[in-house]
């Protein structure tokens, strides 16, 4: 071989390993930037599992799974770069036993749950997406739709006692006065007829043991007696016969998901309610008590530009 092909064949393997040195780099790059998203619940479903193709679909560089905890390890087991996303209150159980683990998101729980289970505790590395409507974006749904009205009703009970205090807060700078009325016993109507008197409109706060299926009937019933509209206490309620109530829906959800996994776990908040959601209006319920059906989407564009502004 002479001087000038041995210059040649070096000049191509060195190409060569520099290429192949670039190739390692890349592919250790993409895999470094994937990411092991677990999704756990207590049981398997049709909405869970379309959930979870739903967001794997969102991510595809993610390796995204779904798992039920019976068939999950204890969670200071699993790899802790895990992303892990709690779908219910066993999983959330669960992940509770163990203070060690990976950082965890957990979603579909409301404020009275965390409550019940946590008091004012939030143990380390774990995240809370809060599946109730805010108590101000719900009273600020109100001032927009009924700006006549300002004595709000508030029903609660022993559980949910804890969010009056956050509920005058907010209600203060929007002129709105809470009236507020303990219901131990559910099957007493004395404390509705007592709150009715001395309110304009209800707001139902998301608190199971007020507002189910056994009590609906008497609470519906009785607002419509007094021609006083229910706002909320969530969506399903709306369909049932409420006048109207913000939510946020599996969409809206999977875009906080989306915004949060693209960060670092260090930086992902405490507690957050999703920053996207939708205003839902019954108009039969409208039409009945004689007030302007709500114009769902115009609410919410209203709604959204209040929060954005400072």
């Amino acid at each position: 071989m002479n001087p000038a092909q041995s210059r040649m064949t070096s000049f191509f393997y060195a190409r060569l390993w520099r290429s192949c040195l670039l190739l390692v780099s890349l592919l250790s790059s993409a895999q470094a930037l994937s990411a092991e998203i677990l999704l756990a619940a207590a049981e398997d479903s049709s909405g869970v599992q379309a959930f979870t193709q739903a967001l794997a679909q969102q991510r595809p560089k993610d390796n995204v799974i779904f798992k039920p905890i019976k068939d999950l390890p204890a969670p200071g087991q699993l790899p802790a770069a895990t992303r892990l996303i709690l779908l219910d209150l066993p999983s959330l159980d669960w992940r509770l036993q163990d203070s060690r683990g990976p950082a965890t998101l957990v979603l579909r729980i409301s404020r009275l749950q965390a409550q019940q289970r946590l008091g004012g505790r939030l143990p380390d590395k774990i995240s809370l997406l809060w599946s109730d409507p805010p108590l101000d974006r719900q009273l600020r749904l109100i001032a927009s739709i009924l700006p006549q009205y300002r004595r709000i009703g508030v029903l609660y009970g022993k559980d949910s006692e804890f969010l009056l205090r956050e509920l005058r807060q907010y209600a203060e700078p929007l002129g709105l006065e809470i009236v507020s009325q303990r219901w131990e016993d559910t099957n007493d109507s004395r404390p509705l007829q007592t709150l009715f008197k001395h309110s304009d409109v209800l707001l139902g706060l998301d608190d199971t043991y007020l507002y189910n299926p056994k009590t609906v009937k008497n609470l519906l019933l009785s607002s419509y007696a007094r021609q006083l509209p229910l706002i909320g206490p969530n969506a399903g309620f709306v369909r049932a016969g409420s006048l109207a109530s913000t939510y946020s829906d599996q969409g809206d959800w999977l875009k906080v998901l989306e915004r949060l996994l693209d960060q670092p776990p260090t930086h992902w908040p405490r507690a957050l309610y999703p920053q996207h959601f939708k205003v839902v209006g019954n108009p039969q319920v409208a039409r009945s008590l004689g007030i302007e059906q709500v114009d769902e989407n115009a609410v919410a564009t209203r709604l959204a530009e209040g929060e954005k502004r400072p």
